[in-house]
């Protein structure tokens, strides 16, 4: 895959001067939204800019071990004001692995302060909004991780990826394909992943820290969920789960403790959609998940004012958990009466 020529340019452009530059990711952040911004910063810093990543909120604690993750700002305790300072000292902000400026929830609007600064979209969501003077956006790519790598690989060199750049890089890329299993995955993204096992990374740790390093409280979590909120209808094809803030808070929940539990139900065989309401203070976070031709993208927009990919989306409800979970059970058969499902 090919970054186009004429964006790679202009972004040189941007970059041909030292600057200050701001890095944001989007809420409730992942391996890849976390991975790119620290491999993008890096590579950045040692291009001799000044740079700051910016998270809305905390990432999950199991990537706590990734390569300058100690560095980010944490807007939602961001008790110093680091964040405000660094964003109106900003010549650049960089948007990393989400399209619309919604995706910052209360950050946005410190954004929103200093509309002069120049943005830059590095992402691979569908249909990005018009908030930015440069756009790096490709669907196609199976994460943001890959395009940044793609990026640096056709800018500076693959000789210029160090380890803790490739670390960082290979826990995003392994996380948004499902460790390499998502249609997502090309030949090139194995290439990339060569590219970067050869900078000494240990691909056992990472998987190991990621994937092996829960709480108990997870774990039964988990099982909770499994066995006791699961609804399987639609002719078996399609399930549901949920979680309420007084069930969270019975098996002590930490951030990104309910992360894959919307995937599980596709491993059940005649499954074609799966659906995770989790409630939060001020709204219920949808995520969906789908297998091949079922667009979980179309159907979060229509029906939660979200989006994403075609087989992975998400929004919001502000409903209660009950109208919720009914107004998704009556949008599943709106979308089957259209062939859709």
């Amino acid at each position: 895959m090919q970054i186009a020529r004429n964006r790679l340019e202009e972004l040189e452009r941007y970059l041909s001067t030292p600057q200050r530059i701001v890095i944001l990711s989007h809420t409730n952040p992942d391996g890849d939204a976390l991975g790119s911004s620290l491999a993008w910063a890096e590579i950045l810093e040692k291009r001799g800019h000044k740079v700051t990543c910016i998270l809305p909120n905390k990432y999950p604690y199991y990537l706590d071990f990734m390569p300058g993750c100690e560095s980010v700002v944490i807007y939602k305790s961001d008790n110093k004001g680091r964040a405000s300072e660094a964003v109106k000292s900003a010549s650049l902000i960089f948007c990393l692995d989400f399209h619309t400026m919604s995706r910052l929830d209360g950050l946005s609007d410190l954004i929103d302060e200093n509309q002069q600064t120049k943005r830059i979209l590095i992402d691979h969501h569908l249909d990005p909004s018009e908030d930015f003077d440069l756009m790096l956006s490709y669907p196609q790519a199976s994460s943001t991780c890959y395009l940044v790598a793609l990026i640096i690989e056709q800018l500076y060199g693959v000789e210029n990826i160090s380890s803790s750049m490739a670390e960082n890089i290979f826990v995003g890329m392994m996380t948004d394909t499902g460790n390499f299993a998502f249609s997502s995955v090309t030949p090139d993204v194995f290439r990339m992943v060569s590219i970067l096992a050869a900078t000494g990374i240990s691909i056992p740790d990472i998987h190991n820290n990621v994937y092996n390093s829960f709480t108990e409280g997870r774990a039964r979590l988990f099982g909770y969920v499994i066995n006791r909120k699961m609804k399987i209808f639609h002719n078996g094809s399609v399930a549901h789960m949920s979680l309420t803030a007084d069930e969270l808070r019975r098996f002590w929940f930490q951030q990104g403790d309910s992360e894959g539990f919307v995937n599980y139900p596709l491993t059940i065989k005649k499954m074609k959609l799966s659906a995770m309401f989790t409630e939060h203070t001020d709204f219920i976070r949808v995520s969906l998940r789908s297998r091949a031709d079922i667009d979980v993208n179309i159907f979060a927009q229509r029906y939660f004012n979200g989006g994403g990919h075609k087989n992975a989306a998400g929004g919001k409800s502000f409903m209660t958990m009950e109208e919720t979970l009914k107004h998704f059970e009556k949008s599943i058969k709106e979308y089957a009466a259209e062939g859709r499902l």
